[in-house]
């Protein structure tokens, strides 16, 4: 069942998702609970006012999966129009890359997630949230934006 999109004037916010990808290739994904279930997805959340992109998904990877990574790096750009056409909810996400350097990945929002597995990026769990799959479409294409219809 799709909704029909809002027809408030709210601006779109602004989320950040974090690939974080170990030597072997795999990716960290989730299956979250709640509002955005039953949709399996990278790590993510919303950037605070007045934070940078790479301090955001930091925060945020930190907060849902306890491990803690040295660097990231902007790789694109979502606009994310699946989501408002189904929910009404517009948003544009910045996704990050950042190497898996090791720790113990722990669920440590158990309310929102109901735990983190590897996956190779050619082979993602379904049904898959919109910003996760179009940010790990930038990865695997090296595209940093790619314009939906």
């Amino acid at each position: 069942m799709s909704m029909r999109p809002s027809t408030t004037t709210q601006r779109p916010s602004l989320g950040v998702g974090i690939i974080v990808r170990r030597a072997d290739g795999a990716i960290l994904c989730g299956k979250r609970k709640g509002g955005h279930a039953p949709f399996w997805s990278i790590p993510g959340g919303h950037v605070e006012a007045g934070e940078s992109f790479e301090a955001a998904a930091k925060r945020e990877l930190q907060e849902e999966t306890s491990l803690s990574v040295p660097e990231v790096k902007v790789i694109g750009l979502t606009n994310n129009l699946k989501t408002f056409a189904l929910e009404g909810i517009h948003s544009v996400s910045v996704c990050v890359l950042a190497d898996y350097t090791g720790g113990e990945v722990i669920n440590t929002e158990p309310d929102k997630c109901d735990g983190w597995e590897w996956f190779l990026p050619t082979d993602l769990p379904q049904p898959h949230f919109d910003a996760s799959e179009q940010s790990i479409h930038c990865l695997l294409s090296g595209n940093f934006y790619q314009p939906t219809a």
